[in-house]
């Protein structure tokens, strides 16, 4: 159905209402963000201009993480001749990351999250947010899987320290008090954060809203191949 497409194309701004470097990626949260850090006066709604800062920012993204990662693990691509061999019912592998950054062929078998695809992108604008896409947080997005708890709190506190790094909003899905059922029993650490240095003051991205979600092993296998397409059958039928 090309309808949304042809909305959001419509939506598009291509000369846009201001410098990229004022605007943000803002959103509203029940509550939960951190007061002071959003601006609600200058949101992004061109989806053009979303994926313009997403083509700067993935790659600013996929730099911090690797710092942020000392006690972390990172998929491996099913594809990478180094990564192990698998059969339908061995689990996915992982790759520790303080052991594959000293390796150019361990970093290159890393699996990287991916910049949220338009289609979907569009979708969750429809279904969720009355077609209004600056309520997007997580088209910039990367995952960081842990063996404890106690690594998965040691990164938090890394990221949370960073002084680069402005969080506005942390979604704590392993307290005892998160209802699971909303997630089909999926939990994680999920942050949404800007980086802002010179550099992204420069790309005029510093107000690009990312996403990193911090997860145990057993919760990034249930992310893996049937796991997360029977996620997706339970999301659509859900209308999210």
């Amino acid at each position: 159905n090309n309808g949304p497409a042809r909305h959001f194309l419509r939506m598009s701004d291509a000369s846009g209402s201001g410098s990229s470097r004022r605007s943000s990626c803002c959103f509203c949260d029940l509550g939960m963000g951190i007061p002071g850090t959003r601006d609600l006066h200058s949101p992004v709604r061109s989806l053009d201009q979303l994926y313009s800062q997403a083509v700067a920012m993935d790659w600013v993204l996929r730099q911090k993480v690797q710092a942020w990662a000392e006690k972390g693990l990172f998929p491996v691509l099913p594809s990478h001749p180094d990564a192990p061999s698998r059969t339908p019912s061995s689990p996915a592998p992982f790759l520790k990351w303080a052991e594959a950054k000293e390796d150019d062929e361990l970093r290159r078998s890393v699996k990287w999250g991916r910049v949220k695809s338009v289609e979907r992108a569009i979708e969750k604008a429809v279904r969720t947010y009355s077609s209004d896409v600056s309520f997007l947080v997580d088209i910039v997005r990367q995952c960081i899987v842990f063996e404890s708890v106690a690594d998965l709190r040691d990164a938090l506190q890394g990221i949370c320290a960073d002084p680069a790094v402005r969080v506005d909003r942390v979604k704590n899905r392993l307290s005892a008090a998160y209802d699971s059922w909303s997630s089909a029993g999926y939990r994680d650490v999920s942050l949404n954060l800007r980086v802002v240095t010179e550099e992204t003051k420069r790309l005029g991205v510093e107000n690009h809203v990312v996403e990193i979600q911090l997860l145990l092993v057993p919760f990034a296998r249930l992310k893996q191949d049937a796991g997360h397409q029977r996620y997706v059958a339970w999301r659509n039928e859900r209308g999210q």
